[in-house]
């Protein structure tokens, strides 16, 4: 899933990337209105992040663009204006949510999935793959309609393959996925948690299949 990050702080933007790249997201980065307008042309996204103070314009003005079109592209507006106008004028704009900075990365990846999870929108509450369903929320796996118990670290694996499933995730998306910044871990760490993986999925029938990309990372795939 793409996501396209408009803003003009190179550092925050590097930051936003690598944290989403963790939460399972790939990004796109642009600074400007301009180069906004050419990457929504180029690419299909699934959520935009849009600064309003850029250096050629107000974002609002690609946020309205896309709304006189009937483009429903969710975007998160995310900026340092937070006066009861600003809100106001951004969500009157189109904007599907609004952030002031400064924020936190946990609650924007928080908000970005409520947004995704709207009607129409590609981030359902479930994640699904032949007969594997797993539910976001309640963190609850499920193989056929039955429910089967999986560890935390077991299940912030499957749910960034599932959320990239038919990609290949880099092994060190998946590291940071499960460990965040807890400290040094284990060079070998992430290929027992896949494995375990592999096998509690082979044990309740589900009719997935766990690729190993030598030397790049992961890919989920639905077993033929």
């Amino acid at each position: 899933m793409r996501l396209l990050i408009v803003e003009d702080n190179v550092e925050l933007s590097r930051l936003l990337a690598s944290g989403l790249m963790a939460a399972g997201y790939e990004s796109d980065i642009v600074n400007s209105v301009a180069e906004a307008r050419d990457a929504l042309r180029s690419v299909s996204y699934a959520a935009m992040i849009l600064d309003l103070g850029l250096p050629d314009g107000d974002g609002l003005s690609v946020l309205s663009e896309l709304r006189r079109k009937s483009d429903p592209l969710p975007v998160l507006v995310l900026t340092a204006r937070n006066g009861l106008q600003d809100r106001v004028n951004g969500l009157r704009s189109g904007a599907d949510d609004y952030l002031a900075k400064p924020f936190a990365l946990e609650e924007l990846v928080a908000r970005l999935e409520a947004i995704l999870r709207r009607p129409g929108q590609l981030l359902g509450s479930s994640l699904k793959l032949a007969n594997l369903v797993y539910d976001t929320e309640s963190k609850q796996v499920f193989v056929d309609g039955a429910p089967h118990v999986f560890s935390a670290r077991e299940t912030s694996v499957l749910e960034i393959l599932l959320r990239r499933q038919g990609r290949v995730v880099p092994k060190k998306n998946v590291e940071d996925h499960i460990f965040g910044l807890s400290g040094e871990v284990a060079s070998n760490a992430v290929e027992v948690y896949v494995s375990r993986l592999r096998k509690l999925l082979s044990e309740h029938n589900a009719r997935v299949i766990i690729h190993t990309i030598r030397g790049v990372g992961y890919l989920m795939a639905e077993e033929k």
